[in-house]
């Protein structure tokens, strides 16, 4: 664990983190409100300035979702990643979560060098993920898997040096504490947790979902899955004390109203930065009968393919957390003082059977690259410094919480530029418009390199490793089984007309930068590679795989040959050996959503 003195001293000496010059005499407490799996349209302020519609025409119900955006400013086109790791990891530390070498969201099953007890080859880490593949996906896949890191850098022996720095320890004269979804963590490696990167950690788990109901023994679990991991027992996460509540999300609730009520009595009213990271509205789909039965009877059912009962409930008690918090603050006295933001890690779900939700008008869902699977609602409410009623339509991402909550806290953020890829959204609050060119960004990317069995929305068939950037106006997605999508967000922000052959040099222009990006940012090994296996004549898709790379950039940028990974042996020597996972439990097993 990392000694807080420590911590102060390489602030303040190597770092360069120090108070910025603003008026106010105390530092703001922020609480940090992240939803799981929220679609963009799933909150109705969000869901009203989309598509015109009023709140008594929709199914679900998020009065203190939209009260919070009345009381805040409100961002239009905010992006998460496609999936829930990378965003987390990203939040945390203001940079692309690509470049951290976090890549996607893993279930509790995948296999590392560290939980196989393996001395990784050259060029990894020992939390990178051996390789894995969906074994539902029956169609030929002209690509392998990269990889991911399965754990963010804490500054281990076995990280090799590397050692991100998190918000919590950005802010040394901050009680930081964490509550609800890491999965950060390596699935309960030693060393990698909430409390090794900054936080006290309250009452948490290191899985990618959750059950909702009776889930404490399973946050408790302490038994390892794999045999080999080199550790006394796993540390799943820690299951807070029975508060009374059967349900998570009000479990999870309680133990942060407890949290703000120590906070409020301290004599010395230290500042604080809590957050809470909810499952909901992960699968699995439950919530309480009672609301459930509510939501089966409401005449709005179907409006914008919002239909499953079980998903509004499960919404209904999210929302209410977040009313419980902002009254708590109001009572206590802190609310005044206290910053509080609210985003989700990535779009809504649309995959499983039935639907959870439907991102319409957006396109797609999660594990997607369009809209409906990266952009999300993102609110800052601080009363009296932030305007409240704002929208800004600036296109922003989850790299930009980092220095953003820096400079909201009273510290000067640019000692972070040169390590960091997010930028402060201070000065949008009061010029949204961005006119004055205060925020500088314009460009953002996404890499996801692996084949999962969620279905594209034009070819029906299971999607393929992709990328993508969006600069200005324009958002580019490189499917890298050979198709190129360019999309004029300005216009056509439904994504219904791809541009690629219409413009073909805007489209190259993308391609080129979104490639160098990821060349000069993303570790090889975090890459698609070409599967020595792959039939072109049993081709799924009515396109044959092409390397664009190859095709567009030339020889030298033509995807790897998988001869060429250390992982693959790796694999093989593991499956020979039957090495699979003895104790993981049921609820963090992927069953019924390929998707942790």
């Amino acid at each position: 664990m990392k000694k807080r003195n420590t911590l102060l001293a390489l602030l303040a000496a190597v770092v360069g983190v120090t108070p910025s010059l603003h008026a106010a005499p105390t530092r703001p407490n922020i609480v940090f409100i992240l939803a799981d799996d929220l679609g963009y349209v799933d909150v109705n302020a969000f869901a009203a300035r989309l598509t015109g519609a009023k709140t008594t025409e929709m199914f679900y119900e998020t009065p203190n979702l939209d009260r919070l955006t009345r009381e805040g400013t409100a961002f239009g086109q905010a992006y998460a990643c496609q999936l829930c790791s990378p965003t987390r990891s990203g939040v945390l530390t203001g940079r692309i979560a690509a470049r951290i070498g976090v890549t996607t969201a893993t279930p509790g099953t995948v296999r590392t060098f560290y939980n196989q007890g393996l001395t990784p080859p050259a060029g990894y880490l020992a939390n990178d993920a051996v390789y894995w593949g969906d074994s539902t996906i029956k169609i030929q896949q002209a690509l392998l898997n990269g990889s991911t890191l399965d754990a963010m850098p804490a500054g281990q022996p076995l990280d090799q040096g590397r050692n991100e720095l998190t918000l919590a320890e950005a802010l040394p004269d901050y009680h930081s504490a964490f509550i609800g979804k890491w999965h950060l963590g390596g699935h309960g490696a030693r060393g990698w947790q909430p409390d090794d990167q900054g936080f006290e950690a309250l009452d948490y788990t290191d899985e990618g979902g959750s059950v909702y109901f009776n889930w404490r023994a399973a946050w408790n679990n302490r038994k390892k899955p794999f045999p080999k991991m080199a550790q006394p027992e796993v540390l799943a996460g820690k299951a807070g004390p029975d508060d009374g509540h059967q349900y998570l999300t009000d479990s999870l609730t309680e133990t942060a109203v407890r949290f703000l009520g120590r906070q409020a009595a301290q004599a010395d009213r230290k500042p604080f930065f809590l957050y809470l990271c909810h499952l909901a509205v992960h699968t699995p789909l439950q919530a309480k009968p009672a609301d459930v039965a509510y939501f089966e009877k409401k005449s709005t059912r179907g409006w914008h393919g919002h239909s499953n009962a079980t998903y509004a409930a499960m919404l209904k008690s999210l929302d209410e957390s977040v009313g419980r918090i902002l009254d708590t603050l109001a009572q206590t006295g802190l609310a005044e003082n206290t910053l509080v933001v609210f985003m989700s890690d990535n779009g809504g779900v649309t995959y499983t059977n039935p639907a959870a939700t439907c991102n319409a008008p957006l396109k797609g869902g999660k594990a997607m690259m369009f809209e409906g699977g990266i952009r999300v609602p993102l609110v800052f409410r601080w009363p009296g410094q932030i305007a409240a009623g704002q929208w800004c339509d600036v296109p922003v991402d989850y790299a930009d919480l980092f220095p953003t909550l820096l400079q909201l806290a009273r510290y000067e953020p640019k000692p972070h530029y040169e390590r960091i890829d997010g930028r402060s959204l201070v000065t949008l609050f009061t010029d949204s418009a961005n006119t004055k060119r205060g925020y500088a960004r314009d460009t953002h990317y996404w890499h996801y390199p692996f084949n999962v069995v969620v279905i594209h929305p034009d070819d029906g068939q299971p999607l393929a490793p992709h990328s993508a950037i969006r600069e200005g106006d324009f958002k580019l997605i490189f499917d890298w089984s050979g198709k190129l999508y360019l999309y004029d967000l300005k216009t056509d922000w439904r994504e219904e007309h791809n541009l690629a052959d219409v413009q073909p040099a805007k489209t190259k222009d993308l391609f080129t930068k979104l490639n160098t990006w990821l060349d000069a940012n993303v570790a090889v090994k975090y890459t698609p590679l070409l599967n020595p296996d792959y039939d072109p004549t049993k081709e799924a898709r009515t396109r044959p795989f092409v390397d664009l790379r190859k095709q567009i950039l030339g020889e030298k940028f033509a995807i790897r040959a998988a001869a060429s990974d250390p992982r693959i042996p790796v694999l093989a020597r593991l499956n020979a050996e039957s090495a699979g996972p003895k104790n993981v439990p049921a609820q963090v097993k992927p069953k019924g959503d390929p998707i942790p």
